[in-house]
């Protein structure tokens, strides 16, 4: 039998991790970890949190004192195009411990206003973005490695079938 990602999600706001989000969010990096050729099983865990928790989050882990709408913490130093392997995985877990996500709800639907698509659309877009982020991709620079981290972001969100509308 095939090792299964291993992704436990909270909240700390109300009804963010509803069956259909969670079940959401899981396919997504699912996708994504498959899309960049990572084969051996990990773990990911995911908060989803409101402006207040992720501004809290920011301010105490990045000395950044505001909210964003989503936050990685990577457990390795990767580069872009890089996977972990086996030999990166936990000996207790047998899972590659890759980082944590921190996504806020607030955020995902401001920004869905604001760009004109879906809540669904969003929250698949900062899922993707951040698994990137955990792979070792980053978008600090204007130059190529943000358009490389851009053109894999809407590869993966089109093999999900998720559209600018959408």
């Amino acid at each position: 039998m095939a090792k299964r990602h291993y992704i436990p999600i909270t909240a700390d706001v109300p009804g963010a991790a509803s069956q259909g989000n969670c079940a959401l969010i899981r396919k997504v990096i699912r996708t994504a970890l498959t899309a960049q050729g990572v084969t051996a099983a990990c773990e990911v865990d995911v908060l989803l949190t409101g402006d207040a928790g992720i501004h809290e989050i920011n301010r105490d882990m990045r000395n950044v004192d505001r909210p964003t709408d989503v936050l990685s913490f990577p457990e390795f130093e990767f580069h872009p195009g890089e996977v972990p392997g086996e030999e990166d995985a936990d000996p207790g877990t047998g899972l590659v411990p890759l980082g944590d996500m921190v996504i806020s709800m607030e955020r995902v639907a401001a920004q869905a206003k604001e760009y004109g698509h879906s809540k669904r659309r969003e929250l698949c877009y900062l899922v993707v973005h951040s698994v990137l982020h955990l792979l070792g991709y980053d978008h600090l620079d204007e130059g190529p490695m943000k358009r490389e981290m851009r053109a894999r972001e809407e590869a993966i969100l089109e093999e999900l079938g998720i559209s600018r509308e959408a």
